[in-house]
Order: structure tokens, then sequence, then C-alpha cells
């Protein structure tokens, strides 16, 4: 039996929204790790309107989940994601972002929100 078209179109979603290079770097900064939005503000030293329009997105997709703590919302990669063993392979090819946090924590502004 062939690919279903649904299939198709699904892991074509998930191509368009990691094909935007922030929202690529975002999904691969949680492969490890859980992060506020004020991190990736940080990261990208872009606005934070524009930084949880990326998240949303993510969210609203699936492939990535929030968690709210107090005032503030937490970002994770959501494995149990449909297509999370597409986005994985993706992943696989990029190198490793994990010094950026660890920037953030020489910079003292590693979950600054809390």
């Amino acid at each position: 039996m062939g690919i279903h078209l649904t299939e198709v179109e699904n892991a074509a979603v998930v191509l368009k929204l990691l094909g935007d290079k922030t929202r690529l770097m975002i999904v691969k900064l949680l492969e490890n790790n859980t992060c506020c939005v004020c991190e990736f503000v940080e990261i990208f030293q872009a606005s934070q309107p524009s930084v949880s329009q990326h998240l949303r997105k993510l969210k609203d997709a699936g492939i990535v989940t929030e968690e709210r703590r107090g005032q503030w919302n937490f970002y994770s990669l959501n494995r149990d994601y449909d297509y999370y063993s597409l986005v994985e392979q993706i992943l696989k090819q990029l190198p490793n972002q994990d010094h950026k946090f660890k920037e953030l924590e020489e910079n003292g502004t590693r979950i600054s929100c809390c």
C-alpha cells in the first residue's frame, strides 16, 4: 500500500515549519533542553512577540509542548508527536547547539525570567 496523501501533507507541514531557520534552531535547542521564551529572546536577539509567534506555530502543530510555571511558559520538544521521527531525523543533520546555553549561563541570562 502506498503513502496516504494526508501523510505526505502532514510531513510537508513539518518540513515547512522547520524550513524557517529560527524555528529550526528553536527545535534543535529544545532537543536536549526545556526553555523559556526569554532564553530564546537572548539567543536570537529577537523581540519576545517574534519568538512567541514562532513557538506558537510549533506548538499549534504539536512539535513542541508548553508548560506553565507561575507566570512563565516553558517549552520542550514533543517526543509523542506523530511525526517526531521525521523531526528527529532532521535534527540529527544539525550540529549540537547546547553551547548556546553555556553562553547564556556565562552571561548570567540563562532562565532570566525565573
